[in-house]
Order: structure tokens, then sequence, then C-alpha cells
């Protein structure tokens, strides 16, 4: 695209799609000479008083030797980028570089000048501060480590843009111009400048998805039950609060409405905005579809069909085209292959989904990738029994399916200040970008809990996921570290969420445990001691327990300043004094509105009245039903033909569905995935099927006593009303799922209360960063990757203040002996080959060697055993003091970035896979938990008499590597094995390190969307 006179090929890493303040998306690519005519009809569309302001003087248009200028530039002395929407310019900007005069200059000038132009229309929605991070990046790929820019004093916005980036500025004035001078090196500030407007940015854009003010169904057609018509009309049913449309170019010309909404034949024959639309037609219909959305303005895109990426290498190119192709106009996507979205506030109503009903309101908020996981979410929370009973709400619904473009981080941007959600649920199956996860993790985290199931398979085809070397088990760790309140399964993120959403979090591990059942009293008793929980003995009851029995029971165990939390144990009781459902719940209630500051739970038996009574409440209560005078009360929710009235019914999840068009569009999947149970049968904990028995009448309203009066809440039979704010108190149908939900809200808490002060990163005076840099440099001088040996291994972490114990190759005992007098008696023996090192079980080293005789008796015995020295590769050492044997690893992973493990050597770590992790880099309290983190840590406090190992010694060398891997990215990986801590001081043994250049961190670069 360049000619023959450019120095540089067009640099395409330079593309870029990013998400401006508004919430749409711009490309930002270099001017080419190609750009000319698009030049010049941007400039016409500037103002004259931005023209001005470019120019310092009236310049109504660009002359032709302007636009040879503006459009050739070499890529390393003259640059320019572009800003475009629908392939036209919105803003540009360009440097050159200049000398020390002030004139053009080239290499090794490092200083250029800057100037931008927006276009009016454009103006307010960050183009120039997101052109500003690009062209800097640029700059400092090229060698510029400074701008200059010259702004007259009334242009208030540039001089804004500039002033606000963060970065190290100096300001004069001369002439009636201010000039502004600034280093590119990213600060501190600068990059928490650039992540506060890639949050606002990115939340803004799934707001325009999530609340949008008219809604699109395109393929909604005539015929009743397909996929459009089926999305049109749960938009109806859930009362959208905007304008809603159906369009289908199949629809006759006269027909002007469909089930009572506005029908068009195309979204240009719309009159006014569309915010979103949701595209239910085939894949080979939808680039049609996007160009028409895309010239109409519409700001984002639900496509539901399938296809793409999960259909092989025909459909992964159609959906990166797809991705550009709505780029270009500023728009964003969920999907394709997506299951929908859903917003439950008044407000807005949204249900653009296949879920046929819409969730309860509620603060949870929960994204899933497959439609079916989506499926059996929203069916957990909204069912009443065999699953957590009780009724919480939704907030918002994303099922992003491929997630092609909108993915969990950009949704987990939008919930971080959204003021309806106050908990996080997700299932991952995949994560496209671990690093920036982590971090938007860690920051959600400090404000509101976030749950997460993480798939531990390989990607789902469609996904496209950054290649990754740590395990799983790694990855979960790293996301705990960061907040993250991990679990395995579905079941389990719902446990947690209903307690996290509904309770406040536990100051402790303190629990109390009462109820009126001995026995199950003592399996929670069990279950908390299996969880780390430290129970207090279980108070029972007894079967005959009243309503005042409980509420006694309950206030004072709330009101014991020994207690974090209570769990409450009821099993169904006979006689006439046991209290009913509803007198409980409200008994239990009132109990714990005594002593809000602790949470409450439930573990209750076959109490669907129960469940029903304590999660009862004016924003989350079911709609009201009509039953049949004489029948049981059902369960509320939703009924199909052929269920009963108590089961909650999956969304059809079916492959394929017929078009209004006719045609076939293929319906999200997912292969493998069982959707929830939509039948009153249930497998029992035993493995036999058995029926769910029906939930014992409760009272009504007018039967329970005055003692805890409340009205009956609405819609459900014999439940009470809780009061505005009350904490809902949620309940189990078994003990360990209780205590399991309780023991993450507990590990959770303590985050919270550790990340208010996360530490420091320690500085240690004796490091020479600058040896170690030129050391560095030198090696990978000799080639692109490389591990150093031994000598250099030493030398470069001496420079971080790590000695190594030195070892001697003995390829003779002759040399043996000599190495050993040089060290000192008593030495040991290693073997170092490959199938050796580090297997002391094998028998390939000696230790304790105190003169010359057993030395040569040892190394003759090493020989006969395992071969010739050539094959051993023995070495001599001296001994070090007696300790614990442990291991620190570092290594740079593509995806999550730097990580430093730590554990004990040997089986604890090799065939247990104790090891702890920790995100670099570390501060000194990271280094503290990493140590007492694994399993095995008790080892190192004097587990069973044994003397205490030098714990501070070891928690200084790990922020040592820490440091060393933080400081140069070129450190690939390191290990220090054995690490023996003594009781006093420690002593490594041995060292590894690896080279090689170091990798792109796009976390550090300017703010860019997935490139496709």
């Amino acid at each position: 695209m360049q000619s023959a006179s450019d120095r540089h090929e067009y640099p395409a890493h330079w593309e870029a799609d990013v998400v401006l303040r508004d919430g749409g998306t711009a490309r930002i690519r270099p001017i080419t000479v190609d750009d000319a005519e698009r030049l010049v009809s941007f400039y016409e569309q500037v103002s004259d008083e931005s023209k001005y302001y470019r120019f310092f003087a009236p310049y109504p248009r660009l002359s032709a030797k302007d636009v040879h200028r503006f459009t050739h530039h070499d890529f390393v002395d003259r640059v320019g980028l572009a800003a475009t929407v629908g392939g036209e310019f919105i803003a540009t900007v360009r440097y050159d570089r200049i000398g020390a005069d002030g004139m053009a200059a080239t290499a090794p000038a490092d200083e250029a000048e800057v100037a931008f132009l927006v276009q009016d229309a454009h103006q307010g929605r960050g183009v120039a501060s997101a052109l500003l991070e690009h062209i800097a990046a640029v700059a400092r790929e090229r060698g510029i480590r400074r701008f200059a820019a010259e702004v007259l004093p009334a242009n208030n916005k540039m001089i804004k843009v500039f002033t606000d980036a963060g970065y190290t500025q100096k300001r004069s004035f001369e002439d009636g111009v201010v000039r502004l001078e600034f280093d590119l090196e990213p600060t501190e500030r600068s990059l928490a400048v650039q992540r506060a407007r890639e949050q606002r940015a990115e939340a803004h854009s799934v707001r325009r998805l999530l609340v949008p003010g008219s809604v699109a169904v395109i393929g909604a057609g005539r015929t009743p039950g397909g996929v459009g018509r089926s999305v049109l009309g749960n938009l109806r049913e859930a009362g959208f609060t905007g304008d809603l449309h159906a369009v289908n170019k199949a629809f006759p010309e006269g027909l002007t409405e469909l089930d009572g909404v506005p029908a068009h034949r195309s979204v240009r024959d719309i009159d006014g905005h569309v915010d979103l639309a949701v595209v239910a037609v085939p894949a080979d219909h939808v680039p049609e579809v996007v160009a028409e959305c895309g010239e109409h303005g519409v700001q984002g895109l639900v496509v539901l069909a399938a296809g793409y990426a999960e259909s092989g290498p025909e459909g992964r190119e159609r959906q990166r085209e797809l991705v550009r192709h709505a780029r270009a106009y500023g728009m964003r996507i969920i999907g394709p292959n997506a299951f929908g979205v859903i917003n439950t506030s008044p407000q807005v109503r949204l249900n653009a989904s296949l879920a046929p009903q819409t969730p309860r309101p509620g603060r949870i908020g929960l994204f899933a990738q497959s439609g079916a996981i989506g499926v059996a979410l929203l069916s957990r929370l909204h069912r009443r029994g065999g699953g957590v009973t009780g009724v919480t709400g939704v907030s918002t619904f994303v099922s992003s399916g491929n997630r092609a473009d909108v993915s969990g981080n950009d949704v987990l941007q939008y919930w971080y200040d959204d003021p309806d959600t106050d908990v996080a649920l997700m299932y991952l199956e995949s994560i496209g970008n671990p690093r920036k996860f982590t971090r938007l993790a860690r920051r959600t985290a400090a404000v509101k809990p976030l749950v997460v199931v993480q798939g531990a398979g390989s990607a789902p085809q469609g996904h496209a996921v950054r290649a990754t070397r740590l395990p799983h088990a790694t990855v979960s760790a790293l996301l705990r570290q960061a907040g993250v309140i991990r679990v395995d399964t579905i079941t389990e993120l719902v446990d947690a969420g209903l307690l996290l959403a509904r309770q406040p979090l536990p100051r402790g591990p303190r629990v109390g445990i009462l109820g009126n059942s001995e026995s199950l009293g003592l399996l929670t008793y069990d279950a908390c001691l299996s969880e780390g929980l430290r129970p207090q003995p279980p108070l029972d009851l007894t079967t005959e327990a009243s309503a005042d029995d409980f509420h006694a029971a309950l206030a004072h165990a709330l009101a014991d300043e020994t207690c974090d939390a209570v769990v409450v144990t009821a099993i169904p009781a006979i006689g006439e004094a046991s209290p009913g459902d509803a007198e409980l719940a409200q008994a239990l209630r009132s109990a714990a509105a005594a002593g809000p500051a602790k949470p409450v739970l439930v573990v209750h038996v076959e109490l669907g009245g129960l469940a029903a009574a304590l999660s009862a409440a004016t924003s989350t209560a079911p709609r009201a039903r009509t039953a049949t005078p004489g029948a049981e009360a059902a369960e509320p929710g939703p009924t199909r033909t052929g269920t009963t009235a108590s089961e909650t019914t999956a969304p059809e999840t079916t492959a394929t569905r017929t078009t209004e068009s006719g045609t076939g569009a293929t319906a999200p999947t997912a292969t493998g995935t069982t959707a929830p149970e939509t039948t009153a049968t249930r497998t029992t904990e035993s493995g036999t099927t058995a029926t769910a028995p029906s939930a014992p009448s409760a009272p009504t309203a007018s039967t329970a006593t005055g003692r805890f009066p409340a009205p009956a809440a609405a819609g459900v039979p014999g439940a009470v009303e809780a009061p505005e704010g009350a904490h809902l108190i949620p309940a189990y149908p078994a003990a360990e799922r209780a205590v399991r939900a309780l023991a993450e809200a507990v590990k959770y808490a303590q985050w919270r209360r550790e990340a208010a002060d996360p530490g420091k990163v320690p500085e240690h005076e004796d490091i020479d960063e600058r040896g170690a840099a030129a050391l560095i440099g030198r090696l990978l001088a000799r080639g692109q990757g490389l591990t150093l040996g031994t000598d250099e291994t030493c030398e470069l972490l001496g420079r971080y203040g790590v000695p190594v114990r030195r070892s001697v190759p003995a390829p003779t005992p002759d040399e043996a002996v000599q190495a050993a007098s040089a060290l000192g008696y008593p030495v040991a023996l290693k073997a170092t080959a490959p199938h050796l090192r580090h297997r002391a079980d094998l028998g390939g080293v000696r230790l304790d060697l105190a003169d010359e005789e057993q030395l040569r008796r040892a190394y003759a015995e090493l020989t006969e055993l395992f071969g010739a020295p050539q094959e051993l590769r023995p070495v001599v050492q001296a001994m070090a003091p007696r300790g614990v044997d442990t291991v620190v690893r570092a290594v740079i992973d593509p995806a999550a970035g730097a990580v430093l493990s730590f554990g004990l050597a040997g089986a604890a770590s090799q065939l247990l896979g104790d090891m702890a992790h920790r995100l670099i880099p570390v501060t000194d309290r990271d280094a503290t938990s990493l140590v007492r983190s694994i399993r095995t840590a008790p080892l190192l406090f004097g587990w069973r008499g044994s003397t205490p190992v030098d714990t501070p010694a070891l928690e200084e060398l790990l922020l040592r590597v820490s440091r060393l891997v933080d400081d140069h990215p070129e450190v690939a990986a390191v290990t220090l094995e054995p690490v023996v801590v003594a009781p006093h001081g420690l002593s490594v043994l041995g060292a590894s390190v690896r080279l090689a250049p170091p990798p792109v961190r796009d976390d550090l670069g300017p703010r860019t969307l997935p490139a496709y």
C-alpha cells in the first residue's frame, strides 16, 4: 500500500478495534496513500473552529500538497493514524520526529511533535484519548520517548486530553501558545487512567445491549414456533418498556403489525433509532442484516444463529467476518450461537432470549457461554424444590454463545458498578484472556462477590482461547488469589450465590449449630470440620421444639461474641405444639433481624413450605396463582403440558427450528451438556429414583400465632412477607451444601479483609538491577532463547541476592576428592543426570561424606549402581544445614502472565500437586500467605515437635525471585530446587534459569478489543 520510497512495510499490527467512551467501537489503523479521498471528505466535515484549533489559522480546505503530506508516511519518523467508523475517518493523529532544534529529524532523535483532529460530531466520545494511547505505543516502538504538542489556550478539550492522560509532563506558555511536553513511558497513573477509561467504555458498551430503548427482532415471521417469533413473544410477555419492532423481508407489502408489534420488511424502514437488534436468521443471511443494521445506526446485535466457529474452519472464518463487519459500523455483538440476554429491571423488562419466562427480579447477575448451561442456571434459581430452595431473583443474564466479541470480561466491567447487581455468578467454559480476567475479577471482588465455575477440559469449538502452559489447578489458584469464589458445579455456584445475595459476610470461621435433630446437627458439625470451619457443639432443641424455642436459641447464638455464623437444622415435627412452616420461618426471621451482622443458614429436610416462607419477600415473591379448592398448594413456577405445577420446565433447546422465512435457523446447542431436571422425580443419595413428596400444608396467616406477626406473601400459601430491606434466609436440603457455601463465604470475607491492605513490594538495596539487565542482554545476544549454565545462573541470581551453593563437577574419583578438599568436608555426592536429578529416593545422592575414604566409597557405589560417570554426571557440593527441602519456581505464561509457585520438594509437590501460586509481582503479604497456603505447611512450623524453620528467610527469597522476574521479562523461567530451609537461614542447592525474548504485554499497551 506504500510507495517504493517509504522505508517500512505497512505495519498491520498497529490496526486495532477500540471501544469508545459511549460504548460504540471504532477502528484505528495507519493512514496510507490510498486514503487521500477519505482524508479530504473527513476534513470537509470538520468545523472551521476545529480547523483553526488544528492549524492556528483559517484553513478551509486541504491543498494537494497537504493531502500528500498527510497520507505519505515512512512509519518511522512520520506516522499517521486514523479512527474509522463504517470505513470513513472520524479522527486523525500524526507525529513527526524532531531534533533538539525543533526541525525534522531521524533516529537517534527521540522526540516528536504530535497533533490531533477530531470530527465535531464525534468529539466527546473519547476518540482523541484512544488515539493518544495508540500513537504513543507506536512512538515507543519506533524509539521515540517524548511527545511535544502546541495547543491554543482556548482549545481546552485538547489540553484536557493531554493533561488527563497520566504521563509525566511539562507545561509552558510562549507566543500565545501552550506547549506541552510529556514522557511516553507508562506510569502508574497513566495505566490507572487507561484502565478506568477501559472500564467505563466497556461497561457502557454492555449497557447499550442490556438497557436498550428500542429493539428489533430480525427474522420474526408470521408462523408461530420459530426462533424469531419466540423471541418476539418473550419480549412482549416480559413487558419490554421500550419500542419493539418485528422485521422480516418475507413480510407481505401490506403487513403493518405482528402480534400487535409494528412490522417492517427491513430495519431501514423503521422510523427512529434502534438500539438493539436480535438477529434470528440463518447464518447465510446474517451479513446482509449486519449491513442494514450498521447503515441504520443500530448500536448492538444479539446473534442467535449457529453455523459459525463451532462448526469448523469455514464457520470460523464466517465468524471472523461477522465481527469485522459489525465493528466497522461501531456495533458490538453477543454471540453468535447465543441464547440471548435478559434484564429484569422494572425500567427495562428485557427478555431478548429463548427463555420462555422471564426470571424473577433480583440482585444476582448470571453469565454463561452455552445456552444449555444458561438454561440450567436460570432453572436452578427459579426452582423451589430439588435444588436450592427459595426464591432469589436475577438482575441481568447474558449467554454469550461463541463469545466472538462480548465476553465475560465485558460483562464484569458492567457488573462492577451496576447498582442492581450484588452478586455475580459465572459459568466459564473457557477464559479467553486470563490476565485481564484476573485483573478485572480482583477489582470486582473487592466490592461484590464473584462466584465462578471454570471448565476444566478443552475449550468448546468456537471459543478463541489463548494457549496456556499452566495446569487447571494453577489457574484456579490464581483466580482464588484474585478474590474469585471458585466452585466446581452449577449446584455449588447457585448455593454460594444464594447465601451471598441474602446474607452478610461472616466475620470469621466460628459456627453455631442449633436445631431439632441431634443427628442432623452432628452431620453439620462434621461438615464444618471437613471444610476447615470451627463449629461449636450443636445445640439440640429436640423434636418437640416450638417456634419460640427456635427464636430464643437463634437470638442467643447471634448475640454470642464467639459465634460468627449460625446454621439452623430443621426436620418435620409431629404434634400439636410443633410449629408450622410460616410460624417457624417468621420466628427465625425475627431473631435474625436482631442480629443482622451475622449470616444465618437453614438446613431443612423436605420442608417445601418452610423454604418458601424463609424466602418470601415483596421483590422476589412468585406471582399469585389460582389454585383448585381442596388441592395441595402448588409450587410456584411455570407450568407446561405434561408436567406438574411444581416443576420448572427448561426452555426449548432443540438444535434446529423453522424460521418464519421458511428456512432453517440453527438455535444454540451444547454438546454433552444436560439440561436441568424437569420432572417431579429425582435421584436419591442412595442412587434410587424417588418421587419428591408433597410439602406439608403450611398454615395460613390467620392460623399463625401473634408472637411473630407478618402479612402473608403474595402467591405463596402460608408464607410470610419479609420486612422491607430484610435479609432473606437461604435454605438448603443437605448439611454439606449449606456448610460448603458458608465456607466459601468465610474465605471470601477473609480475602476482602486482606485485600484492603494488600501489602507492598519491598525494596532491597543490594539488588543490582542494571547489572542483571546487562548480563541478560549479553546472554540473549547468543540466540533467541537459552538455558543458562551453572556459572551464569549463579551470577544472575547473585545480583538479586540469591546465593546458590556451588557444586563442582566430578567426572572421576580423583576430581571428586579435589573438589571436596576445596569445598571442605563434609560434602554431598550427587548424580545430576536428568533421570536421577532430584530423585533421592532412587539412591543417586550420598550425604555427610566426612573424609576422602567415604567419598571414594560412595563414588564407587554410585557408578556400580547406575553406570559410568559420563551417564551419572556426578557433582560434589558442600553440606548445607539440615532443614526442610522446598522448591521455588517462577514462569511467564503467555496467557496468565508471570506466576510464582512454592511447595515442599519431592512427593508433596510432584505426586500430590501440593503447590501454592501467586501472580508476580508478589507483595510481602503475598509471600507470607504463599508459604502458609500449601497443605504441608505445618512441616515448616514445628509439626509434631520438630524445630520450626526460618520462614522469614524463605519469604525474602520468594520476594527476590519475584523481583527478578518482574524487573526482567526476559527471564522466562526460574527453578530453585531444593531450597533447604533450616532453623536459621536457608540454602539454595540447585538452580536453573531460562531466558527468552520478552513476550508482548498487551495489558500494558493501548486499549484494544481482541483481534479478528
